[in-house]
């Protein structure tokens, strides 16, 4: 046998022995960020400050006090009313959300402290069914809204959806009007309720409860629309102006009151709160004089619409 006719045999590696190495492309700055960076910095670029989404829990930690929230309304769960299928059932819709989550809807609402005030928190789990709102999301939102009107609490919700749940028809679309009469008896208990845009809040959520709040608050760079630019475009025939539907064009149009920054938003939203609430307190001289210099500064920053 000659020299050249053993074949060596070669290892084909069908799968990569690192895996995922953790480096992801930022989709703000284009720089490659570690995903460890990112998990140290509430999911924000440490390069360009880019926010991307924030899990559920992650979310309950960055606004409650440590172990102040309390879960409730869990009992409600959603049912499959119309039977509706596409192209798949949404009864199996509903359960592989379920697996994939660990949650058995979009909304999380509750009872927590923020920096030592009690408060009523909702937020919208946009891994499940993409945040949308069906009956259940309704459903937990408005006994919120009503337990805040009968505990006499300040009200906060965090959004963070695709709009109303389609699975759901009809269904979906009466949750906007139940949510809505409910924060309008809010308001006329002279109750705060604070709205927060997060990226992605769209269709019928952006046109019901979470563009009602006294004080909206939007993340940087966040999508805000009732339909998306595409849709948009081609119902009207035309382009729309430069980064249409963000955070910072809805500012200069007036259509949000602000946008925080993720890592003072607790602050923040602690400080609105206490703003709106706070006169029921008795101060003293000297507590009332260290308060009203910043109380001032943080309005004309809203009133100028400089980003916080």
């Amino acid at each position: 046998m000659g020299l050249f006719s053993r074949k060596p045999k070669i290892k084909v590696q069908t799968t990569k022995k690192d895996g995922f190495s953790g480096w992801i492309k930022c989709s703000g700055c284009n720089e490659l960020v570690h995903a460890n960076e990112l998990a140290q910095n509430l999911n924000c670029c440490p390069k360009c400050s880019y926010h991307y989404r924030l899990p559920l829990k992650q979310r309950i930690e960055l606004l409650a006090d440590e172990g102040t929230f309390q879960e409730l309304f869990t009992d409600i769960k959603p049912i499959d009313a119309l039977g509706f299928v596409d192209t798949e059932s949404y009864k199996k819709r509903i359960e592989d959300a379920g697996k994939k989550t660990g949650r058995d809807d979009a909304a999380c609402v509750g009872t927590c402290q923020i920096e030592g005030r009690k408060t009523a928190l909702g937020i919208l789990d946009f891994a499940y069914m993409g945040g949308s709102m069906g009956s259940v999301v309704g459903e937990r939102l408005t006994r919120l809204i009503e337990l805040a009107l009968e505990c006499k609490l300040p009200l906060v919700i965090v959004s963070a959806s695709g709009g109303a749940r389609m699975q759901e028809s009809i269904l979906s679309l009466m949750q906007m009007a139940k949510t809505s009469a409910a924060l309008a008896k809010l308001h006329e208990e002279g109750l705060p309720y604070i709205s927060v845009l997060t990226n992605p809040t769209t269709g019928g959520v952006t046109a019901s409860f979470a563009t009602l709040g006294d004080v909206i608050i939007a993340e940087p760079d966040a999508l805000i629309a009732f339909a998306g630019p595409r849709v948009v475009e081609q119902t009207i025939g035309q382009k729309l102006p430069p980064r249409a539907q963000k955070s910072e064009f809805l500012l200069e149009k007036g259509m949000v009151d602000c946008i925080i920054k993720r890592s003072e938003l607790k602050s923040r939203v602690a400080f609105f709160i206490e703003f709106f609430t706070g006169n029921e307190r008795s101060f003293d001289k000297d507590d009332l004089a260290k308060k009203m210099p910043r109380a001032l500064k943080e309005l004309l920053k809203i009133a100028e619409g400089i980003h916080v």
